[in-house]
């Protein structure tokens, strides 16, 4: 569970990250001070930094701001759509080795992939997900669905998260 502020969220991420203050500042073209400040939830980060902080973490500006990606699984009505060209799958992978597996796949080269029979081995080897119908998921997101999709632990302990966003 990510913590409840923006701030602890930046401390929390910064430090899973393994990188101090100072890294996270020269990263941003701010000072150390700046993202102490932010840390403690004396300041925020200015709104156009977001999406870079994001992309430092390897999150979503919705995970960074939220605290979680959008987890409900709704249908959008077909104003509220997005471009299909900037959807994002995302599959977060979790072996009982502890092995992790993330894919950030913009849902154009999901399609790609489908119509020329492409087998991504860190899918097609994973028996987590040998039995997922990407065809179902790609059509689903091209009618509007979003939210997290599927969250399955299987009996040896691997785990598996498909979101649409």
């Amino acid at each position: 569970m990510m913590a409840e502020t923006l701030g602890s969220r930046i401390a929390e991420l910064r430090k899973k990250k393994g990188v101090t203050q100072d890294q996270l500042a020269e990263f941003m073209s701010v000072s150390s001070q700046a993202v102490s400040k932010w840390e403690n939830d004396l300041s925020c980060p200015d709104i156009a930094s977001i999406p870079q902080l994001a992309d430092f973490f390897h999150i979503t500006t919705d995970e960074l701001l939220r605290g979680s990606a959008y987890k409900e699984v709704r249908v959008l009505p077909k104003e509220e759509r997005r471009d299909p060209n900037k959807i994002l799958l995302k599959i977060d992978i979790k072996s009982h080795k502890n092995d992790v597996v993330k894919l950030n796949l913009p849902l154009s080269l999901v399609k790609v992939g489908l119509e020329i029979g492409m087998k991504n081995p860190e899918i097609s080897s994973n028996d987590a997900l040998k039995d997922i119908d990407f065809e179902s998921i790609l059509l689903a997101a091209e009618k509007g669905v979003v939210g997290n999709l599927v969250e399955v632990e299987s009996a040896n302990g691997d785990t598996v998260s498909i979101v649409i966003e």
